[in-house]
């Protein structure tokens, strides 16, 4: 009979040797997530992620309860900076538009507040909270939509990448399954001064156009994951100065944790493959990881 296969919270990494940052996580879903072994706080998944060496984290609210949570948990908890934005998956819902998609899934039904208002709310939150960094994640979402959810996703990354510019916040973008579009759109509105790839998955050639505009790069658990080497080639295009880790809590965890729950303290797993990939010291990954995050979301 085979095993079944573990599902709990992993055990614990060793903690790295310089302290780093958690470019974007969604611990609004991470608190909320039942595991064996463990019903931890948010206070509790900080100290964990502290004693990892993760001593930092950029909070990411993508739907309006999460852009609430969001703003109210970075302006209580010191080691949260926040980013807010209507995820592109949800603003195909606010905009009413349900269609058949590539992912086969049933689209759910529509929001009852407009893409419009939904985006409102995001811009009256980054205007009034200074520690929200960074407008995101928007972008552009190929898998799940249709032709005319597409279409919305491009408007309403168009509206984020404007509000970006004008707060002078950073940018973070989703991008799946739509590589050439999101470079698109970035070329033709052009892109903030410090625009992040949030969980890279292109190839190599991506990698190389991202660091010829300036743009930055944020790997996350799946560049350990054993298929892929294309992503592994990408990474070693970027150079520290462009680089960024994530764990995109509570989804995308580590090798060999794949497929359990995941959360900030995980992140040194990543943080340990990119310097190996790179053959890098550890302690120079982690140095140069932690000012990188600063020059694009400023201090804590």
């Amino acid at each position: 009979m085979a095993r079944s296969r573990e599902r709990g919270w992993p055990a614990p990494p060793e903690p790295l040797p310089v302290a780093v940052v958690d470019n974007h996580t969604h611990l609004d879903t991470v608190v909320t997530w039942e595991a064996e072994g463990w019903d931890p706080t948010l206070d509790d998944h900080l100290e964990r992620a502290a004693s990892a060496g993760v001593t930092r984290m950029v909070q990411v609210g993508c739907d309006l309860d999460a852009i609430t949570w969001t703003d109210h948990v970075v302006r209580t908890h010191d080691a949260l900076l926040g980013a807010v934005a209507i995820h592109p998956n949800e603003a195909v819902r606010h905009a009413g538009v349900l269609e058949a998609a590539p992912d086969g899934l049933d689209p759910g039904r529509a929001h009852d507040v407009s893409l419009a208002d939904a985006i409102a709310r995001v811009e009256a939150v980054a205007r009034a909270n200074p520690r929200i960094r960074a407008i995101g994640e928007t972008g552009l979402d190929h898998f799940r939509a249709g032709t005319r959810g597409r279409e919305v996703q491009r408007e309403a990354f168009r509206t984020h990448i404007a509000l970006a510019k004008e707060l002078g916040l950073a940018l973070q973008i989703h991008d799946r399954d739509a590589h050439d579009e999101v470079v698109e759109v970035l070329l033709s509105d052009g892109a903030p001064d410090r625009t992040v790839f949030h969980c890279f998955s292109g190839d190599a050639a991506l990698a190389r156009l991202a660091v010829s505009h300036g743009w930055f790069l944020s790997f996350a658990g799946p560049v350990s994951f054993g298929a892929n080497d294309a992503l592994r080639d990408a990474l070693r295009e970027v150079p520290p100065s462009l680089l960024l880790v994530e764990t995109d809590a509570p989804y995308l965890t580590v090798h060999p944790f794949r497929g359990r729950p995941n959360a900030p303290y995980l992140l040194p797993g990543t943080v340990r493959t990119v310097a190996e990939v790179t053959g890098r010291p550890l302690a120079e990954v982690c140095t140069a990881l932690a000012a990188t995050s600063e020059a694009v979301y400023g201090t804590w």
